[in-house]
């Protein structure tokens, strides 16, 4: 059950009323109190009400959106957050002090059995098999060529899409793999499985962009195995979290759920960089859900984290995950509750803007898909118009681009163009969607 926020009730039973200043702060006074706040100090215009200051009371919500605590600090002229009962409950770490690690992991639906009794190698079956001759012996030097083919291969993915290169990131993963059975200095052994993972999470993304989603979830599985190995908590972190990903894709948000809250697990050793990451998706699976506050309390903490990463901070594999990227992912999470429920469609809208004019060339597929998104929820809840003129950048970028989870993407968003044919603008839109989609 939740604990009701005591600290919050007498804050505002302290503050008094501008209507009636022999009477406390009313729930809905408040709640005006913060919409305007918003309104005037960050233009963003949200419609809260008494309902919602209770939850807050109530202990339901224990963690607002950072924009909300700072209106409520200042409202209620509260110092800290602390000073109001705000807690985060992202900053409460899960210690395994006397659980084995592996074992717990070992434990969880997602990877019961699997590292208890199966070789690594085997989970790879029905990819391609290595030709080259794998060495007797690794070094620093065979561990850095693996990096190289790794970081070569998310390269192309995020600029031309998992459908192209994936034969090749699997060719390459299996002679990867095939190394982890070779004589290696124990000091390196870490490294040497680290390595193997980053590639086995590459050729996992582009299984998944490409739909091969069995493929996908095997490599996962291999990836995160691979990382457990080599007590890398946060590549551990990264592959649950493209799990989660694929989860939300596929229609199971509680999978995804799960994915996340695994990926959270001692998140005291995760950089702020990747704390932000889980947190976006997580609002993506959350909104999934339809549990409206909690995305929206997920988003701002993830916002939070980013405010306060280092890129120094970061590993390699996670170099992609810049605003831009944090924006896109945040954005489709309140682009999701948009349509039916009727909140976060202006910030949805913003936060997807400003992803495609902050991706780099490097990220067309990444570009491509925010393009898309926020084409669809053009439509779908502002002017047709604007959305055919977005959704038309997005398919001048789809010519070099080789993935499904676009090609879908565009199926749903002319779906909704039909609505809209008397608008000559979405009617040309839907005619170059039909036959770009039958040519693809």
């Amino acid at each position: 059950m939740p604990t009701p926020n005591d600290q919050l009730r007498q804050a505002r039973h302290r503050t008094a009323s501008a209507d009636s200043p022999d009477e406390c702060l009313s729930r809905q006074e408040l709640a005006e109190a913060i919409n305007t706040y918003l309104w005037q100090h960050h233009g963003t215009r949200v419609e809260l009400d008494s309902n919602y200051i209770g939850k807050l009371e109530r202990g339901v919500i224990s963690w607002p959106s950072r924009h909300y605590r700072e209106a409520l600090r200042s409202i209620l002229g509260a110092p800290t957050n602390s000073a109001l009962g705000f807690h985060n409950p992202s900053r409460t770490v899960v210690r395994l002090t006397d659980v084995d690690r592996k074992t717990f992991l070992r434990t969880t639906a997602l990877t019961a059995g699997v590292l208890a009794t199966t070789p690594l190698t085997t989970l790879l079956n029905g990819t391609a098999h290595a030709s080259t001759p794998v060495p007797n012996r690794i070094g620093t030097t065979e561990i850095e060529h693996i990096r190289n083919a790794a970081k070569t291969f998310e390269t192309w993915d995020f600029t031309h899409g998992g459908g192209l290169a994936r034969e090749a990131v699997l060719a390459q993963l299996r002679f990867s793999a095939e190394l982890l059975n070779a004589t290696c200095p124990e000091h390196l052994r870490g490294d040497l499985h680290s390595a193997v993972a980053h590639v086995a999470e590459v050729a996992a993304f582009m299984s998944f962009d490409a739909s091969a989603h069995d493929e996908a979830e095997r490599l996962f599985t291999f990836a995160l195995a691979c990382a457990e190995e080599a007590d890398n908590w946060p590549l551990r972190a990264l592959i649950l979290g493209n799990m989660a990903q694929q989860s939300v894709w596929l229609g199971n948000p509680q999978t995804g759920l799960t994915h996340t809250d695994l990926a959270l697990v001692r998140a005291d050793r995760l950089p702020a960089t990747h704390l932000a990451r889980l947190h976006t998706m997580r609002a993506r699976v959350l909104a999934a859900m339809y549990r409206t506050e909690e995305t929206r309390t997920a988003v701002g903490t993830a916002d939070e984290h980013l405010d306060n990463s280092r890129a120094d901070d970061d590993p390699i594999y996670l170099a992609h995950y810049d605003p831009a990227e944090h924006n896109a992912v945040a954005g489709e999470a309140l682009a999701s509750l948009a349509t039916p429920t009727g909140h976060g469609t202006d910030e949805a809208t913003r936060r997807l803007t400003d992803s495609i004019h902050g991706y780099g060339p490097a990220y067309t597929r990444s570009r491509t898909l925010a393009e898309i998104r926020l084409a669809t929820h053009t439509l779908t809840t502002g002017d047709p118009r604007e959305a055919a003129h977005i959704a038309a950048g997005a398919l001048d970028h789809t010519d070099t681009l080789r993935s499904q989870r676009a090609l879908t993407n565009l199926r749903h968003l002319n779906q909704h163009t039909t609505r809209h044919t008397a608008i000559p603008e979405v009617a040309d839109l839907n005619h170059r969607l039909t036959t770009h989609l039958t040519d693809a």
